[in-house]
């Protein structure tokens, strides 16, 4: 019986347009909503325009990840993901999101020496596809900021297409690339720690991803206020000056 309830819901969500019937087969029904969850996002997202509203206005998520290594494609793993809410010029620490992920293989040594996370950390952490659901949920239709963001934008493209066979629709401001915009040949490097004492922003915890999400926060919203003195007034105005 509840063999048959279950591939009734995977049917739906094949009806529906969320998973193909291959898919649909070789998941459980949990996997299969996340999927459809996930897929239907992707999709939602590439008919929502953000380009014409003030900068002031917008809802941001600013996340980071940490990872295995360098390299999605060769076996690298998502060990954990942190991110945080911005809206105009607030941060609100209490609306963010934190978790390890199970990355089903062993973290290397001069990882956890560098984030902190260790294998017995992760081995009771949930798998990718649950922490990636719970992820985009929490981002929901909002706009994404990053910090040298080719890292992290590569990783998250690597999952979501692992999981649910579809690539991030969702816009992506760096930091870095404001910085270099802002700051062009600036001598002391962009790398986030630079630009954070730059910015007389305390630095703590470093490589933890929701710790790094929200110092990536404070940067952001000191680069705001230079990008509003410039008279630059929507996301469309910025990207027109960012891809200069």
């Amino acid at each position: 019986m509840k063999e048959q309830k279950g591939a009734g819901r995977m049917w739906h969500l094949y009806k529906m347009g969320g998973i193909t019937p291959a898919i649909a087969s070789m998941l459980g029904s949990q996997n299969a909503q996340q999927m459809a969850f996930i897929r239907s996002m992707a999709k939602e997202q590439r008919k929502k325009s953000t380009l014409d509203i003030p900068l002031r206005e917008l809802e941001f998520i600013v996340f980071d990840l940490e990872t295995t290594g360098f390299y999605p494609y060769n076996g690298d793993e998502i060990i954990s993901f942190g991110a945080v809410l911005v809206k105009g010029d607030e941060i609100f620490e209490d609306v963010s999101f934190y978790s390890l992920v199970n990355p089903k293989r062993r973290i290397p040594m001069h990882i956890t020496q560098l984030t902190g996370i260790t294998n017995e950390m992760v081995e009771g952490a949930p798998d990718l596809m649950q922490v990636l659901h719970d992820f985009m949920e929490f981002v929901g239709r909002r706009i994404l900021i990053a910090h040298g963001s080719g890292h992290d934008k590569q990783f998250l493209n690597a999952a979501l297409w692992r999981t649910s066979k579809v690539n991030l629709t969702h816009r992506l401001l760096d930091t870095m690339m404001v910085a270099k915009w802002l700051e062009p040949k600036r001598p002391e490097g962009y790398g986030l720690d630079e630009l954070l004492e730059s910015a007389n922003i305390p630095i703590a915890d470093r490589h933890h991803a929701l710790k790094d999400s929200i110092m990536t926060a404070k940067l952001w919203m000191a680069y705001l206020k230079k990008i509003q003195e410039r008279n630059i007034v929507t996301l469309d105005d910025l990207y027109a000056y960012l891809s200069k």
